[in-house]
């Protein structure tokens, strides 16, 4: 049995870095194919990583849900704005991200809302939607058969660290969405 499981994982690891066809001998090519023909074709060894640091970037996140919103600021003893708290969660992870709206547009992936995954960003005008300037970002908090929903930092009626839908006034304002992870 344990030889089998490593035999297993040897080929996991090899199909998953695209080097199955170069490296296993024909023999377990076949072999191969099988095992990993129901796997997604974005499947790789880090897509564990990645719904692990979402799931944890979103628990951190959440911890600092009404920590008021405080104009250009990161510091979750006083508050945050906006990118503030974006940039806060996404640094404590280690990730180099931008201080402000504007820069986020020009950071990670651009992604689809209908591609969109936990921990993705997203990133709006500001309170106005007719004006098409960045002036807003959130995390992406869950996505299920009700829609999206993403954790910001807000000055509006919350005046901090929220849950928001992204509700037909977040449509309205929406620019894009990016994937850091």
């Amino acid at each position: 049995m344990k030889k089998a499981l490593i035999l297993f994982s040897f080929l996991i690891l090899f199909a998953s870095t695209g080097k199955a066809q170069t490296v296993l001998p024909a023999q377990y090519q076949e072999l191969v194919k099988k095992l990993t023909a129901n796997l997604p074709k974005s499947a790789n060894l880090n897509q564990k990583e990645s719904s692990t640091n979402s799931t944890s970037l979103i628990d951190f996140a959440k911890s600092m849900l009404g920590i008021p919103y405080r104009y250009a600021t990161s510091n979750p003893k006083i508050g945050f704005d906006c990118s503030g708290f974006v940039s806060y969660v996404f640094s404590n992870f280690g990730f180099k991200v931008p201080r402000s709206s504007v820069e986020f547009s020009a950071t990670g992936k651009v992604t689809s809302l209908e591609n969109a995954k936990v921990g993705d960003v997203l990133i709006f005008t500001g309170s106005n939607p007719r004006v098409r300037r960045i002036g807003h970002v959130g995390i992406v908090y869950s996505i299920d058969s009700e829609g999206i929903k993403f954790i910001h930092s807000t000055s509006g009626k919350a005046h901090g660290v929220t849950i928001t839908e992204f509700n037909e006034y977040y449509k309205s304002r929406f620019m894009k969405i990016v994937t850091i992870l």
